[in-house]
């Protein structure tokens, strides 16, 4: 192990101890630091709180980038203070040392910045993603010691002359961790670019929802497969050999993918023609909920109890979709109730469209509720009232409830009678003795057991 370098170092680290140079080199770090944080701080004060549009993409850029921006600051003006302190002939030898240790600083935030922003949009990191993070601070952290003690390039010497054969061809480590580390470096980046510009078009009050979705995700499709095509260059791979990947993939679609392919197709043919928007409540074969998600291969609905669905998009396309909010929000609902013969029927039908009134759900602007009678039923008259609610995203059940409450509070104010089902049964001839009533027990009045053909019931 050669430890040349790292003696050097230390020596002139040593040496600038009784420097005049050492007092300009420490005043540059610490001016360096302070206006690379300060300067952060009030980008992020100054527009970090802008609503406007003129604004709006440095807002995003600003709160967005803000924890690495201030370490990259540091980097570029400790580099601008060394090219000065080395024009005037001044030993920079703790400017050497200090820019390693804020440019890996700076990698760290950056990794950090790109994995949170890919796989933690909503704010949940999990414990996979923390541990990886603590793995990779480590490997930053000793490649920078690698870098200062000079071992470094022993160290890649030695990858570079380690060859492994693949094949007919022989690679050496280093060139395999080279292009795995392009490779992975390129698709995080496109994948950070197409979450960011997801975010920017949902803003978009001015475009259809279903289209943001439709840009997002193409823009997202064509930035990943740009990066991989880049990496393959990079990487030294023929492109030639897509061609075999293209007719392999095209056979694997004509055995056993054809759902797969046609659920994607779906999806793009559900957002294109706006025929379901995020927010609308559907009914499809036996789910029913509120779409919630509108994705590439599958719709997610939430029903009212919470549980959600994931239909796949061939279902929204090749079946039968009910769907309550298409053009109007706007849903009639109907709840029925009997009353007595002797009842007067318009009173009774214009306390019910009063009694449905009084719930706040109901519309009571251009449809008001109505009530009708139905048909003359065997225990009384058979009346509906019929109201609108225009939000069916939080269910029926409720409504229908709240109104059926308030019909019978104002029934039993106006002493109006609910009639129920009540049966005689008469039984021609003589009881039988096993029928007969002991002598202590008391038949009631409403019901006598007699016998004889029961067709002879009678209301």
């Amino acid at each position: 192990m050669n430890q040349q370098p790292l003696l050097n170092l230390i020596d002139d680290l040593t040496g600038d101890l009784t420097d005049p140079s050492l007092l300009w080199q420490v005043g540059a770090i610490v001016v360096s630091v302070l206006l690379g944080f300060g300067l952060t701080r009030l980008l992020k004060k100054r527009f970090g709180r802008q609503d406007d549009g003129h604004g709006a993409m440095l807002r995003f850029g600003v709160e967005s980038f803000g924890r690495v921006m201030a370490p990259l600051a540091v980097v570029g003006l400790l580099a601008l203070a060394r090219v000065v302190l080395a024009k005037y002939h001044f030993h920079v030898n703790m400017l050497r040392l200090a820019l390693p240790i804020f440019g890996s600083l700076a990698v760290i935030r950056f990794t950090f910045y790109l994995l949170r922003r890919v796989f933690a949009r909503q704010g949940q990191v999990s414990a996979t993603m923390l541990a990886f993070e603590k793995v990779f601070q480590l490997l930053v952290w000793l490649a920078f010691v690698l870098y200062i003690t000079g071992v470094w390039v022993d160290v890649f010497d030695y990858l570079d002359s380690t060859i492994l054969p693949i094949g007919k061809y022989k690679v050496s480590i280093a060139d395999i961790l080279q292009a795995t580390v392009s490779v992975v470096v390129l698709l995080m980046l496109a994948l950070w670019a197409g979450a960011a510009l997801e975010e920017q078009l949902m803003k978009v009050q001015g475009m259809h929802s279903n289209l943001r979705v439709v840009v997002a995700r193409t823009a997202r499709a064509v930035l990943i497969l740009v990066a991989v095509l880049m990496s393959l260059s990079l990487v030294g791979i023929d492109l030639t050999v897509l061609s075999v990947f293209g007719g392999a993939l095209g056979v694997g679609l004509g055995l056993g993918l054809q759902k797969i392919a046609s659920n994607y197709v779906s999806g793009f043919v559900i957002l294109l023609d706006r025929s379901l928007t995020i927010g609308d409540m559907i009914t499809v074969d036996k789910y029913s909920g509120r779409v919630t998600q509108i994705n590439t291969r599958y719709t997610v609905l939430q029903g009212l109890d919470g549980v959600e669905s994931i239909v796949p998009n061939e279902m929204l396309v090749s079946g039968a979709v009910q769907n309550s909010s298409l053009s109007s929000s706007m849903l009639w609902i109907s709840t029925k109730v009997s009353v007595a013969y002797d009842t007067d029927v318009d009173t009774v039908l214009k306390l019910l469209e009063d009694a449905a009134l009084t719930v706040d759900r109901v519309l009571k602007e251009d449809k008001l509720p109505s009530a009708q009678l139905l048909s003359f039923g065997a225990d009384g008259l058979d009346l509906q009232v019929g109201f609108w609610i225009n939000d069916p995203q939080n269910g029926r059940g409720g409504v229908t409830s709240d109104v059926n409450r308030a019909i019978w509070r104002a029934l039993k104010e106006n002493n109006i009678s609910v009639p129920f089902p009540q049966r005689e049964m008469r039984i021609l001839g003589p009881v039988p003795e096993q029928f007969s009533a002991p002598e202590s027990t008391t038949v009631p009045k409403k019901s006598s057991v007699t016998t004889g053909n029961p067709s002879a019931d009678h209301v």
